[in-house]
C-alpha cells in the first residue's frame, strides 16, 4: 500500500520542483503518471522538461500517442495507461484512494499561494485520510523542503 505525499508550494512553480520529484522517483525504477487537469497545460509541462538541462533529461510522453504504454513518464488528464508505480498530481487533478493503495507513491503538488488550490488540496487530504491512506504534508515556507504533518495508513 502506498502512501500520498502533499508538496505545499510557496517558493518555486510546478515546473521547478516536478521535475526534481519526477528524477526521485526514476532513480526508484518506477514509471510515474503526471496527471492534471487541463491538456494546454501538460502540453506546456512538456515542452518545459524537454527542455530542462541534458545531464538530467526526463524520458517522457504525451497521453494520446502510440506508445503511452510504454512511457517512463506520462503526462495525462485521465487515467494511467503506462503501469505507474507512482503517481503525480498537479493543478487539482482527481486521485481517489483506490490509487494510492495500488500504488508505491502519490505526489499531490499544490500551489499554496492560491487559496482555491490550497482548500482542494485539503479536501484531497481529509478524503484520503478518512479512506486510511497514509499521507505525508510536505512544506518548503522554511525555505527547504519538510515534512510538517503525518497520518499513518489504516485498515480501510
Amino acid at each position: 500500500m502506498g502512501e500520498a505525499y502533499f508538496y505545499h508550494l510557496t517558493m518555486s512553480a510546478v515546473d521547478q520542483t516536478l521535475p526534481m520529484l519526477l528524477g526521485k522517483a526514476r532513480g526508484a525504477g518506477w514509471r510515474i503518471t503526471v496527471r492534471g487537469g487541463q491538456p494546454d497545460r501538460l502540453a506546456w509541462l512538456d515542452e518545459k522538461l524537454w527542455l530542462g538541462p541534458e545531464e538530467d533529461f526526463l524520458p517522457h510522453g504525451l497521453a494520446g500517442g502510440e506508445h503511452d504504454a510504454l512511457q517512463p513518464i506520462l503526462l495525462t488528464t485521465g487515467a494511467a495507461a503506462n503501469d505507474p508505480a507512482c503517481l503525480m498530481t498537479i493543478d487539482g487533478a482527481e486521485l481517489t484512494p483506490e490509487e494510492v493503495r495500488a500504488m508505491e507513491r502519490v505526489c499531490v503538488l499544490f500551489d499554496g499561494n492560491d487559496h482555491d488550490a490550497l482548500q482542494r488540496a485539503r479536501v484531497q487530504w481529509r478524503t484520503l485520510v478518512d479512506a486510511g491512506c497514509g499521507a505525508k504534508y510536505w512544506s518548503e515556507a522554511g525555505g527547504r523542503w519538510e515534512m510538517k504533518a503525518e497520518s499513518a495508513a489504516k485498515d480501510a
